[in-house]
């Protein structure tokens, strides 16, 4: 029997693929599914079932392509409806994967048909459990995510019980399989680690201490940060099913010529660049939107990106088809096209270019003093800006410059200063600002990480003032 964790960073997602005597499952599988389908080929094995968790919210599974392609069953847990064909498994079912056994647990709270997987090695000894959003290491599911119309603390009440009834019970070597890991909004706050065991997260994770139920509820619903915008829409799609990927990427992998590209763009549809944030501040096609492909892409093009917006490409040349699959494990997959060449073939004929003005911490401080006019405009998370930030800077989170009224409460004639932690973000949000007629800005370089340790720039922490 053999046990694979396969991690997705950018979406901080785990699915699983188990093999014993010829057979596999998959479990979580991502919309990608040519790497599970690879990975049967190479084992020389066939992929009996496909198990689903639960119907996730932050980003597109594969479970109806991956089942079309191998005519295995779709799993899941108790309770569930969907728009396509389904197991619905009954709590303490077991399936039989060459000579091992997996046992739907149904674990309800953070969606209602919640649902883990408890493997059991071919001595038929409980080895792992396949948790999904039910158990994280150090955190739990959210139980504010849309599911059955009943309130977080209803939710939160359902999760309480299938922690103490059916979590805490099992023996402390079994070893912990969640569905995220790190960065992952499906929790409050996840540990570094992808798996961990049963014994540790009894020792470790609040979730699993000693107290009410009622003390359990508020401690869960408590300091829940906004989901992103995006995850109603996916759940719904997982629910409902999604058009196959092998579509969208004959749609998306039609290059253009730059005529063609413009003719589009004169249509309404919008140019999403992928490079890098540095490359992309140096020059781009005016009114393009930033969204690099080094940081967590998919999930801040799901809370960019409108859903049903047209959209072309711009990247670096053989970029295209990871791209136009980044975007697609989210849901956006109504990409039009891609720049052939590149931003380049765009310079080559003379178009219009934009850019950026990037500056250094050090130029910044030297700013302050002399720019009567200047705004700075903090566009990390609220929680990130409590902390410590720029005294005088303004707290606009990313997520919320997709808000027109947001946007227009910058003052149109201010030398506008963005950052944020790295400068990642704060690029995406130079591009927005820009499309929106802002071209008196800055970027802050390095973001508050370098910002912070350079004289002159004075922060707020708290109640104090350090300059």
């Amino acid at each position: 029997m053999e046990v694979k964790q396969l991690y997705t960073g950018c979406l901080s997602e785990a699915a699983y693929f188990i093999t014993s005597e010829g057979e596999a499952v998959v479990i979580d599988p991502l919309r990608d599914v040519d790497v599970y389908l690879k990975m049967a080929e190479e084992k020389k094995v066939q992929i009996k079932y496909i198990f689903e968790t639960h119907f996730h919210a932050d980003f597109v599974s594969g479970h109806v392509e991956l089942s079309q392609k191998t005519g295995a069953p779709i799993i899941y847990g108790p309770g569930t409806e969907a728009g396509f064909k389904v197991h619905v498994a009954q709590d303490g079912e077991t399936f039989t994967v060459g000579n091992a056994k997996i046992k739907a647990i149904h674990t309800p709270g953070h969606t209602l048909e919640s649902t883990c997987y408890l493997l059991y090695n071919e001595d038929g000894n409980p080895f792992s459990i396949f948790t999904g959003d039910t158990l994280f290491v150090g955190d739990v599911g959210r139980p504010d995510l849309f599911s059955g119309n009943m309130s977080k603390e209803e939710l939160a009440a359902m999760l309480y019980d299938s922690l103490q009834q059916k979590i805490k019970t099992l023996a402390d070597n079994i070893i912990v399989y969640p569905a995220h890991g790190p960065g992952s909004s499906c929790g409050k706050n996840l540990g570094p680690e992808t798996f961990s065991t049963i014994g540790a997260q009894k020792a470790t994770n609040y979730a699993l201490q000693a107290m009410t139920k009622a003390e359990f509820i508020k401690t869960l619903t408590t300091g829940l940060q906004t989901p992103p915008v995006y995850f109603p829409l996916n759940a719904r799609i997982n629910q409902q099913g999604s058009e196959s990927l092998d579509a969208v990427m004959e749609k998306g992998l039609t290059p253009l010529t730059v005529d063609a590209f413009k003719q589009k763009m004169k249509e309404g549809v919008w140019v999403l660049d992928t490079r890098e944030a540095t490359v992309f501040t140096q020059g781009f096609i005016p009114e393009s939107i930033s969204i690099g492909l080094e940081g967590r892409f998919a999930e801040w093009a799901g809370t960019i990106l409108p859903f049903n917006q047209p959209l072309l490409l711009v990247t670096d040349p053989g970029k295209e088809q990871e791209t136009i699959t980044r975007l697609a494990r989210v849901g956006i997959d109504k990409v039009e096209g891609y720049l052939d060449g590149g931003f380049e073939a765009w310079k080559s004929v003379g178009q219009t270019v934009d850019l950026v003005i990037d500056i250094d911490p050090e130029e910044f401080a030297l700013d302050i003093p002399h720019d009567n006019r200047m705004e700075i405009i903090d566009v990390r998370k609220h929680s990130e800006f409590e902390i410590a930030h720029v005294k005088g800077a303004h707290n606009m989170p990313l997520d919320t410059l997709t808000d027109p009224l947001q946007i227009a409460m910058i003052g149109e004639d201010n030398n506008l200063y963005v950052h944020c932690a790295g400068g990642y973000r704060s690029t995406i949000a130079a591009s927005i600002l820009k499309r929106h007629g802002y071209h008196n800005l800055r970027n802050v370089l390095g973001g508050f990480a370098k910002m912070k340790n350079v004289p002159g720039i004075p922060l707020v922490s708290g109640d104090n003032v350090k300059v």
